[in-house]
């Protein structure tokens, strides 16, 4: 699937621009007016997650990627299989048992990622620190009703009563547009539609209203209208609770429209980072062949141009 995402006109987006704040890095986000700067809740340096390969050695999939995040949104995005979803995995500790991660700094609000315990993981994981999967199928447990299985994500971070705890799992779901939260509460899993299983995934995890939430293709089962009201819940927590937000998705101009930062990653490298607004002023000839790839209104460009691949991006 191109990175370039779905074909929509030169002048539309699903996220309108005018929607956009005006795209800043950490440091001025973050920031009050007259305090001090602050430091970034996420440091990511040198990053590498390896697997075993038939050979008997180790395939890089991640290979030194390093970034900072603030109370802001990060888009990465790249095609299949360039390290975007195992960056977020490894930063969360859910890469596979066989994958080995390591790097030169990895820490959360100071706190080291690799190095922490596994209670220290437990508490993170799911409470400041969420991520919704790509596909709801594999990712809902199948049988647990969404509604026990929102809930438990809440009582396993947070102490509160049980008539609560539905109450809010039905108040999380209504948030994500589902019409009636009452009934999905009781259904199963194979009972929804893709697009209402990711959005019952989304409400899942800001339940436990985590500091940082890592989204990987978030939107990609919903419509357009649908994904204009899930990126509002997504922005409203990012400006009003101060929530930071990393946007994994192929879709270029949806990133750029949404997210404050973006980078692009091939072949398990970061190979460039750059202001969404400045976006058409990337300069790594595989951003802008991604860019390239974009249909546009106006323009004859049957067919669209592709990818004309450079052994040297990959080094």
């Amino acid at each position: 699937m191109s990175a370039a995402g779905p074909s929509q006109g030169a002048n539309s987006a699903p996220w309108g621009a005018a929607q956009r704040r005006t795209p800043q890095a950490w440091g001025d986000h973050a920031n009050s007016p007259t305090g001090p700067p602050l430091e970034p809740m996420l440091v990511v340096e040198d990053l590498r997650v390896s697997f075993p390969n038939r050979d008997g050695g180790r395939t890089e999939a991640v290979r030194g990627v390093s970034f900072t995040l603030g109370r802001e949104r990060l888009g990465i995005v790249g095609e299949s299989g360039s390290g975007k979803s195992q960056t977020g995995r490894a930063i969360l500790g859910l890469t596979a048992p066989e994958g080995r991660v390591t790097a030169k700094r990895l820490e959360f609000n100071g706190i080291d990622l690799l190095h922490c315990t596994p209670r220290q993981r437990r508490e993170l994981r799911g409470g400041r620190i969420a991520m919704v999967l790509q596909d709801p199928k594999f990712s809902l447990n199948p049988v647990m009703t969404i509604g026990d299985q929102v809930v438990e994500t809440l009582r396993a971070h947070t102490r509160i009563a049980a008539r609560e705890a539905r109450a809010s799992a039905i108040a999380a779901l209504e948030s994500v547009q589902i019409d009636d939260p009452e009934r999905m509460y009781a259904l199963y899993p194979h009972e929804v539609s893709g697009g209402l299983g990711q959005r019952a995934m989304i409400a899942m995890m800001l339940i436990a209203k985590p500091d940082l939430l890592i989204a990987d293709e978030p939107t990609s089962a919903l419509d357009v209208t649908v994904q204009l009201q899930v990126l509002a819940v997504l922005d409203a927590l990012v400006v009003q609770r101060g929530m930071g937000l990393i946007f994994v998705s192929h879709d270029l101009r949806l990133v750029s429209t949404f997210c404050d930062r973006i980078l692009v990653m091939y072949a398990g490298r970061m190979v460039e980072e750059v202001e969404a607004g400045r976006l058409a002023d990337a300069t790594h000839p595989y951003t802008r062949g991604l860019l390239n790839c974009l249909p546009k209104l106006g323009e004859d460009r049957h067919p669209l141009p592709t990818l004309d691949r450079r052994p040297e991006w990959a080094l």
